[in-house]
């Protein structure tokens, strides 16, 4: 089956160098690709809307990784997408359909329909399944269930608070019954958004000052779970702060994504030995399985507004590098996405 108009090509984004620090616009290149025919099982997918994600940084670089392999030069990038199918040789997902999938990056994408979901539009925007509904939110989701699991009475800090993953964590730590949830943002802007859009109790701008000192002020008498996004000097402060049994989910630590060299670890982890922490990495690869569920629940509190969100977006691939650019350096609030197409 196949709809009008079905190309031939299809642009897409290409890493053309290594980056060396931050990552300059020209590490990254629009270039033009020939779409193959589709086989039997397959479909010819339209993006119209791709996530940009801080992870995108360590698949630049030219080093091994347990979960995903690095890009390689000359090669596309990819990433989470959603789009609209536009030719089908399945039977089990027909043209019209708008699936999720992980070959962004790109206008066009043929994929084998096993590698796609399909998405309900009814319930949700299309672009709802790249953040709160999609990979995003499980992250979230994940960190304050189970990594680092929020018992009711906790107090709760989460750092790079105004990004995706913990606007979502702070407001989902209330839900699973928090009594106070404090986040950190760049800036005073970000800072007034974390109370004032997505409901925290407190906000620090770290920019305006030492990260600790800022945290003992409006949590005086400690914290009992950090949702970890950043790492550096916010995980050192949150050791300090953190109560014995403490938890910690290490989700990101986005303070050193362009470093050149390895940053030092916190200077103060023998606070986790002597407070008995749990700091716990995490994937959201693990949690896949729950997608589902999640997605169901999450749904139903973006209806009655007791989830809220907010997007940063950039019209047309050829932004995706900025906006990747964007997202390592701390540019906009909530969900970063592209554009592609209606």
């Amino acid at each position: 089956m196949t709809s009008a108009n079905v190309p031939e090509t299809t642009r897409e984004i290409h890493l053309a160098a290594r980056p060396v620090g931050v990552p300059r616009l020209d590490d990254l290149v629009l270039a033009d690709a020939k779409l193959p025919e589709l086989a039997d099982g397959q479909i010819l997918v339209r993006n119209t809307w791709m996530s940009v994600d801080p992870y995108m940084r360590g698949r630049m670089d030219d080093r091994p990784s347990p979960v995903l392999p690095p890009f390689a030069i000359g090669e596309p990038l990819e990433g989470s997408a959603v789009g609209e199918v536009v030719a089908s040789r399945s039977g089990a997902i027909p043209v019209g359909a708008t699936v999720s999938h992980f070959v962004g990056w790109r206008e066009h994408v043929v994929l084998d329909a096993a590698a796609a979901v399909v998405v309900d539009t009814a319930i949700a925007p299309a672009q709802a399944y790249l953040g709160p509904l999609g990979p995003t939110g499980l992250t979230a989701y994940a960190a304050v269930t189970d990594v680092a699991p929020v018992r009711p009475g906790d107090v709760v800090f989460v750092s790079s608070a105004a990004g995706a993953v913990g606007s979502v964590a702070g407001q989902l730590a209330r839900k699973a019954g928090a009594a106070r949830v404090i986040g950190s943002a760049g800036g005073p802007d970000k800072a007034a958004a974390l109370v004032d859009v997505f409901g925290f109790d407190a906000a620090i701008d770290h920019r305006a000052g030492p990260v600790g000192e800022q945290l003992a002020r409006v949590a005086p008498e400690g914290i009992d779970v950090y949702v970890d996004n950043v790492g550096g000097e916010h995980l050192a402060a949150a050791l300090d702060a953190l109560h014995v049994g403490g938890r910690v989910a290490l989700v990101g630590q986005i303070s050193g994504y362009n470093a050149v060299e390895p940053p030092p670890g916190p200077s103060n982890l023998l606070q986790a030995v002597l407070k008995q922490i749990t700091l716990r990495g995490m994937q959201v690869g693990t949690y896949l399985p729950l997608m589902g569920t999640y997605t169901e629940r999450a749904a139903r509190w973006l209806a009655d507004g007791s989830l809220r969100t907010r997007e940063t977006v950039y019209e047309g691939l050829e932004q995706a590098p900025e906006a990747l650019l964007g997202v390592l350096t701390g540019a906009g609030v909530g969900k970063v996405l592209v554009r592609l197409g209606g």
